[in-house]
């Protein structure tokens, strides 16, 4: 018997071949244990790009012997087939019935290490896992073996790996067209500390007799050596990062400065130098992990996922780019050239490019179905809201599940998301206030709610298993659909509110907001006499409209 990878992969697939084969997108924020206030381990997941997610579960399934899964490509090329395991768990989303959560970020490394011939991308490779381990050192090795096996499709990527216990980040890349398996190393995150991933490899030295806290592939080094990446004889440590990409300035501004801004607000005693995501040359690069200033509870990673640089010489709602309503949103293209010179505009972990983004929390001493909670969201997570969808769940809210980029509805959860998103661009300074007040009422009531609804749980899990998988899936659907109810509603409040440049007060007042007087100055300088009034003896009439 066999099953294609397209019936039961996530959309990450149409993701990443549809919208962005090569490019640079996502950012990860992973927290250990004894980083974080209740002792959660947590990894978090911007998946930007334009795309339409839908969120799916994949029921646990066991499978008969000998039995096969179909490879396909997104057009449902054949491109292969893997045998079955004999029971593969459940999962939602990224995280699996066992608290395991994986998420990435393309680094792209090298380009001529891609390997066309490779049967698994990276999406597919976590999909399968997820199916497969239990644990993240267990993830580590199914998603080796698989590439070792069958081969490496993708460019380079990071992976962040979570269960209760421990978080890993994993770095891989092909060995190029006709090549076998894959170059890696991962590295275990010391307990109490947090790293960040932003679309550049940030592994660089790493121990060779460390098993319990660092493993790699066998050719890591050797075929480094071999094509001319690191020469053993110059006398430098061989580091991973430098051996397998070539960052450039703007590609450093568009990565590190997502990680220093990270870093900067978890532990602001370290004042980490600026250098290095400006592209100074001798800068050091930033520490693969950190210790923060304070535990981090959930509260604290979900603001940490809505950064735009906000109060450093780089806030994305300064300066005339940001408009005269403060958007913090920069159209793309990322970089424009000028009489000869190269721009680029600010990267920012909250993007309005983002599809969807998670922060998995998993919690060691708590049962899996409960322990497990992964709080999504969808479209740009500065004006999201993250529901709780517990591990051990059967469904996932309809609403989430449903719609397509190519038309527009009202039954789609990422169209209302991404319509308030957009809406608000008219005159952000003054909307996002009122989407910020609708997200923190729900999240804050969620937050609330999460110790009385886990209490009664964990009552349940004592004496009718069955009972505690229906509480926690009407908790988590009804939850996730009554947040798409109140986006609904926000989004025709936003609608009749700002009308046609005014904004409606109470009683059906309507109040004119026009430009900020630093704008005006702005557009003044720009056309000094274009819009200038003749002094008259007497006021002018002011004209209503």
């Amino acid at each position: 018997m066999k099953r294609s990878i397209s019936h039961v992969c996530l959309v990450l697939a149409a993701v990443f071949l549809i919208a962005l084969p090569r490019g640079r997108a996502c950012t990860n924020i992973l927290v250990t244990k004894g980083a974080s206030s209740d002792g959660s381990t947590m990894i978090t997941y911007a998946c930007d790009g334009r795309f339409h997610p839908r969120l799916r579960r994949h029921p646990a399934e066991d499978h008969e012997a000998g039995s096969e899964l179909e490879i396909r490509s997104w057009s449902g090329e054949l491109r292969g087939v893997i045998p079955h395991v004999a029971h593969t768990y459940a999962v939602v989303g990224l995280m699996n019935e066992h608290q395991l959560a994986i998420s990435e970020t393309t680094t792209t490394g090298r380009e001529e290490l891609e390997n066309p011939d490779g049967l698994i991308h990276y999406w597919e490779l976590m999909q399968l896992t997820l199916q497969r381990a239990r644990t993240a050192r267990e993830a580590i090795h199914v998603m080796t073996s698989l590439v070792a096996e069958y081969g490496y499709r993708s460019t380079a990527e990071s992976f962040s790996i979570a269960d209760p216990n421990e978080v890993w980040l994993m770095e891989m890349i092909g060995t190029g067209p006709g090549g076998k398996g894959a170059i890696w190393v991962a590295m275990r995150i010391p307990d109490g500390y947090i790293a960040a991933y932003a679309n550049a490899p940030r592994i660089r030295q790493f121990p060779l007799d460390d098993p319990d806290n660092c493993l790699y592939s066998d050719n890591v080094i050797s075929f480094a050596v071999d094509r001319g990446f690191y020469d053993p004889a110059s006398g430098e440590p061989f580091e991973f990062a430098t051996a397998y990409d070539v960052p450039t300035p703007q590609s450093r501004r568009y990565t590190a400065t997502r990680v220093w801004s990270i870093f900067r607000r978890a532990a602001p005693s370290l004042e980490l130098d600026e250098g290095f995501h400006r592209g100074a040359p001798d800068a050091e690069p930033y520490p693969l992990w950190i210790k923060p200033d304070t535990q981090l509870a959930l509260a604290d990673v979900m603001a940490l996922m809505r950064d735009h640089y906000e109060g450093t010489d780089y806030d994305m709602r300064q300066g005339v780019d940001a408009g005269p309503f403060a958007t913090p949103n920069r159209w793309r293209p990322m970089s424009w050239e000028v009489d000869g010179a190269l721009y680029s505009w600010e990267r920012p972990i909250s993007t309005q490019q983002t599809g969807f983004s998670f922060v998995s929390q998993s919690r060691s001493w708590l049962p899996d179905a409960i322990g497990g909670v992964y709080w999504y969201g969808l479209d740009d997570t500065y004006t999201s809201c993250y529901v709780p969808l517990y591990a051990g769940i059967d469904r996932v809210p309809p609403s989430f599940a449903t719609g397509s980029l190519d038309h527009f509805s009202w039954d789609s959860a990422w169209w209302v998301f991404n319509f308030v998103a957009n809406y608000a661009n008219l005159k952000y300074a003054y909307m996002v206030e009122d989407i910020l007040a609708v997200q923190k009422e729900l999240e804050g009531r969620f937050l609330a709610m999460q110790p009385v609804v886990e209490q009664a749980a964990l009552a349940l899990a004592e004496n009718d298993p069955e009972l505690l998988r229906d509480y926690l899936t009407q908790y988590s659907v009804g939850q996730g659909e009554e947040v798409y109810r109140r986006w609904k509603e926000l989004a025709e409040d936003l609608l009749t509110k700002y009308n046609d440049g005014y904004v409606a007060g109470g009683d059906e007042q309507t109040v004119e907001r026009g430009y900020p007087e630093e704008w005006l100055r702005t557009v003044i300088r720009d056309r000094p006499t274009q819009f200038l009034l003749e002094q008259a003896d007497k006021p002018e009439e002011v004209l209503p409209y």
